[in-house]
């Protein structure tokens, strides 16, 4: 099934789309020149490669500035500003640790990203790419040739990757390029991306690296790629047969093997462990407002392709934020977490994403959901893979104190975050079932600007 698309947007306000597939480790694939997340599904290899590496893995997948469904009226296509389209993504998803896919120009981006911010790149993976641009004779008379026939120039390009036998196939091809950037964009891009020389920060990248490369490609020399794994510290070179820019084609598998092997190594995104016992936690409860009035409206089988929605909205959340799930009652979460930041964070873009996928959900025939989520800390008892506990059933009890779309924290919580820049309403005490004294309860104002 086609991904849905949505959008993020930069700090300099750019409106870049993006889709995500599967569930597991986060795999963020930065896009080349030539790049559109919808047109990509109508090309069968195109399709299978990213339905494959999204297996076991969240695939983010994204067009840049100026090109596919993003914004086209930009002008700044730099090194900074490619990677504002990367941090508005990441930070759309909630993603705070991820693997990183950088290919072609997006090489240098995603090098940069990773020497500036070693703390949120698990492992970088680099397709073709280089540190330093470095042209072959010929790119002038094609970037005289996109200014002159643009139609003519896509031709060349697409049988230039695709072999000059490939007619239909590069036709195809060609008019994927003009559907996914304009003539003018592509001389604009193509000017700023020969600026990028990232060659000093190459010492700095901190994350475990492999640099894949097709020995025959005729578009990005060898020696970039040698360059590239001599210049990494511990970068692992893997040099495959082919001359294809395009991993898709030619022996796609081995260079799935490949990824698979590399991200398989290490621990890449763990959940939390289990509390031991006596150790201070932060509860999550979420609960599906209406649910027994969603199944009699909808019936069993209805009900539970939206409840499917909340189960991967609610694990894809607690996975970018470090959160461990405990259990799931069919229409709730109970998950804990480490830190009361986290938690925070993980509720707000929890509440946040089902805002945005109510927004769509009547265009997709699907009914809204409207989630309750209760927040409180303490020191659980675990047990059997479960906790238990004054303070389980505190967070619980305060959860079915909240209403659809809202999050409600206890004072301990909101005290552990102070400073943070979360933003709260005191909503006063609540009796809670099964307690004697009142508790003081705190609305989180998560649709506020300025809000985390």
């Amino acid at each position: 099934m086609e991904p849905r698309i949505r959008y993020a947007q930069t700090t300099d306000g750019v409106n870049i789309a993006f889709w995500t597939l599967g569930e597991g480790l986060p795999f963020v694939c930065m896009p080349a020149m030539f790049s559109h997340v919808q047109l990509d599904w109508q090309y069968p290899d195109v399709r299978r490669w990213y339905e494959r590496l999204a297996r076991g893995r969240m695939l983010v997948r994204y067009d840049g500035r100026g090109g596919g469904l993003s914004e086209r009226n930009v002008t700044d296509y730099s090194l900074d500003a490619r990677i504002l389209d990367l941090e508005a993504v990441v930070g759309r998803l909630g993603l705070e640790r991820f693997a990183l896919w950088g290919t072609h120009d997006s090489g240098p981006v995603a090098i940069a990203y990773a020497a500036r911010q070693p703390e949120r790149v698990s492992h970088l993976v680099l397709w073709c790419t280089y540190a330093k641009t470095s042209d072959p004779p010929w790119a002038k008379a094609l970037d005289e040739l996109v200014t002159k026939d643009w139609v003519m120039a896509t031709e060349t390009i697409a049988h230039g990757v695709l072999g000059w036998s490939a007619e239909e196939e590069a036709h195809r091809w060609a008019a994927f390029i003009r559907e996914s950037i304009t003539s003018r964009a592509l001389i604009e891009a193509s000017l700023a991306a020969d600026e990028f020389d990232v060659t000093d920060l190459l010492p700095h990248v901190r994350a475990p690296t492999l640099v894949l490369h097709r020995r025959q490609l005729r578009f990005t020399e060898i020696s970039g790629a040698r360059d590239l794994a001599s210049g990494i510290p511990d970068a692992r070179l893997v040099l495959l047969e082919g001359e294809s820019p395009m991993p898709w084609l030619e022996d796609s598998d081995a260079v799935l093997a490949a990824i698979d092997e590399f991200l398989g190594e290490g621990d890449v995104a763990t959940p939390a462990e289990p509390a031991e016992p006596g150790a201070f936690r932060t509860i999550l409860f979420t609960d599906v407002e209406g649910s027994t009035a969603l199944t009699q409206r909808l019936g069993d089988a209805g009900a539970r392709e939206v409840l499917r929605e909340h189960e991967r909205i609610v694990r894809e959340a607690l996975r970018s934020h470090g959160g461990s799930e405990v259990k799931t009652m069919g229409d709730g979460f109970m998950a804990s977490f480490g830190s009361a930041t986290r938690v925070l964070e993980c509720a707000v873009a929890i509440q946040r994403a089902f805002q945005e996928w109510n927004a769509g959900a009547g265009a997709h025939g699907h009914a809204p959901l409207q989630i309750r989520i209760g927040l409180n800390a303490g020191e659980p008892i675990a047990e059997e893979e479960d906790l238990f506990g004054t303070a389980v059933i505190a967070a619980a009890r305060i959860a079915g104190q909240a209403s659809g779309g809202e999050i409600l924290a206890s004072d301990v919580v909101r005290q552990l975050v102070a400073g943070k820049g979360f933003l709260f309403s005191d909503r006063g005490d609540a009796v809670l079932r099964g307690f004697d004294d009142p508790v003081r309860l705190y609305e989180v104002r998560w649709r506020e600007e300025g809000a985390r």
